[in-house]
C-alpha cells in the first residue's frame, strides 16, 4: 500500500510531474528570489505616494481604509480598490499620450 503524499507534494501535470516545491525551486532560483525581495522594497517616497493613491482610490469607491492592517475588508472591496487604481493609471497613461 502506498503512503499518501502531503498536499504540497502532489505532482503538477504542467511541470512534468514535479512536486510543487521542486517546480518552485526550478522556476525561482535563490538568487532570483533574493533579487525579487530587494526590488519589492520601494523608495519611501514612492511607498508614501502609493499609499496616498490607494487611500484616494478607496475613498472614490466608498471603502473606509485605515492606516496599517485592513484585513476586515471584503475581497470585493479590496478588488474595487485595485480596480479603481488600475482605472486611474490607465486614464493617466491615456492622457499623457495625447
Amino acid at each position: 500500500m502506498d503512503t499518501p503524499k502531503p498536499k504540497n507534494e502532489a505532482p503538477l501535470k504542467r511541470n512534468g510531474g514535479k512536486t510543487l516545491p521542486q517546480a518552485l525551486k526550478q522556476s525561482f532560483p535563490n538568487k532570483e528570489i533574493k533579487k525579487m525581495a530587494k526590488s519589492s522594497i520601494m523608495n519611501p517616497n514612492a511607498r508614501d505616494a502609493m499609499d496616498r493613491f490607494k487611500m484616494q482610490a478607496a475613498s472614490d469607491v466608498g471603502v473606509n481604509l485605515k492606516q496599517g492592517y485592513n484585513g476586515d475588508i471584503t475581497s470585493k472591496q479590496a478588488g474595487s480598490i485595485g480596480g479603481q487604481m488600475v482605472k486611474k493609471m490607465i486614464e493617466s497613461y491615456e492622457n499623457g499620450i495625447q
